[in-house]
Parts: structure tokens; sequence; C-alpha cells
């Protein structure tokens, strides 16, 4: 489920440079090449990634991510959790 790719990292922290296609509670929504990434905000990330809460919220931002397949990248703004097909 983790990864740590350089090149999707990179890819990552460039989409999240551009703006954001909505903001709720615990995230910053951003659409990418690769799927749909959720910038983690808060003090400190969890100890286990919040992929539900992430479900949930998504809802908010009209987004069903329910059946995405999910893992989660460290960048240097933060947890981000990728969301895609």
């Amino acid at each position: 489920m983790a990864s740590i790719s350089t090149a999707l990292n990179g890819l990552l922290e460039e989409a999240l440079q551009e703006a954001s296609i909505g903001e709720t509670t615990h995230f910053h929504w951003h659409a990418t090449a690769v799927g749909i990434a959720a910038l983690w905000q808060g003090d400190a990330p969890p100890g286990t990634p919040p992929f539900d809460q992430a479900v949930t919220e998504g809802l908010e931002v009209g987004l069903d991510l329910s059946r995405e397949e999910r893992e989660f990248h460290q960048v240097s703004d933060g947890l981000v959790l990728l969301f895609h097909s």
C-alpha cells in the first residue's frame, strides 16, 4: 500500500502546487495525473493513514472514492493519500 517512489512523489509534489479542487476539515484535495490526492491538514499526521476519513470527507467535495485503489505517500508538504483506479 505504501510507496517510496521518488518519481511518483515528484509528480505529487508538482500537483500539490496547483490550486486545490476542494477543502474539507482534514484535507486539501487535488486532481493529479495519477489520481486524486488528499493532502492531510492537521498538526500531526495520524499513526495510520486515515483512508476512511478521507472517503467520508471526499463526499463533501463531490468525490466518491469508496471503490478506488488507495495508497499513501510522504512528500515535502506532508502526508498524501492517493486514490486511483
